[in-house]
């Protein structure tokens, strides 16, 4: 049987060697694949995320934080912080930063679970339930700092985050005001006091059949952004489908719904961060 390393039974054979122009060549055919069909291979997945490098940022108790960062082929391009679902920070995360880097935005997925990835609900339960919030809040806030002053930056930042990480996704643009907020399924139980903080427009994706980000959570946001005078700077989506909708590895993928989502996803980055 051939893997990776060789062919054939016999563990010295030589290893595959492929050679940089190879290596390019590869890279430039994923890049031309559609996003949903890279985040639906676990090999294609594995391979748009080994596009990234890790960078690493202390905060000020000296904790070292890392992220996975992707940059684009231009200079004074706009920045997208990136936030995982409750899993955390795994292929499918970092293949929508390099997408976003094929697209021309510095991407940068950072970590909230310290490395940590869960394959089971009850591991990514745990894992979420572990955050501290606080340091959360420190860690997004510092990682908008480093994108905002990145040599190849033009100062532009927008947030974007699915499940767990939407929620954080507006609750750091709400402690550290950005230029654009995208929020996929989020918990969106911000006050309105809070809300006042947001600076530029927030895209929101919601689910008709999501239990618990549901309508009344929703209703609640849509009013506390009125409340706070931002409801003009809130563009809200509903689909006919279920929680973790956009996500192709999962049993409520929607494929057309998550083909809208991301349409307006991008459409709302070039609009917004240029």
């Amino acid at each position: 049987m051939c893997t990776l390393t060789g062919c054939g039974r016999d563990k010295d054979l030589p290893d595959i060697v492929v050679d940089e122009d190879e290596r390019r060549l590869f890279l430039k055919g994923l890049a031309c694949l559609p996003l949903a069909t890279v985040l639906a291979h676990a090999d294609l997945a594995q391979a748009a995320a080994g596009q990234l490098q890790t960078v690493s940022v202390q905060i000020d108790d000296n904790e070292t934080l890392s992220a996975a960062l992707a940059l684009p082929d231009r200079d004074n391009a706009p920045a997208v912080l990136l936030i995982h679902e409750w899993w955390g920070l795994n292929d499918q995360i970092k293949a929508v930063a390099a997408e976003l880097a094929n697209l021309g935005y510095i991407a940068l997925a950072v970590d909230l679970y310290g490395g940590e990835v869960a394959n089971t609900p009850e591991g990514a339960m745990s894992l979420m339930k572990a955050v501290n919030a606080d340091k959360a809040s420190q860690a997004l806030s510092r990682w908008i700092a480093w994108l905002q002053s990145h040599e190849k930056a033009s100062g532009k930042v927008a947030t974007m985050g699915w499940c767990f990480g939407g929620g954080w996704s507006l609750a750091a643009s709400v402690a550290t005001p950005v230029d654009a907020t995208i929020i996929y399924y989020g918990r969106v139980d911000q006050s309105a006091d809070a809300l006042k903080n947001l600076n530029g427009p927030v895209l929101a994706h919601f689910a008709r059949l999501d239990k618990h980000i549901n309508a009344q959570m929703v209703s609640g946001f849509e009013a506390a952004m009125r409340t706070a005078e931002k409801h003009n700077s809130l563009t809200l989506h509903w689909y006919d489908a279920d929680h973790a909708f956009a996500n192709p590895t999962g049993a409520r993928y929607d494929a057309e719904d998550a083909a809208s989502a991301w349409q307006r996803t991008t459409q709302f980055l070039e609009k917004h961060l240029g």
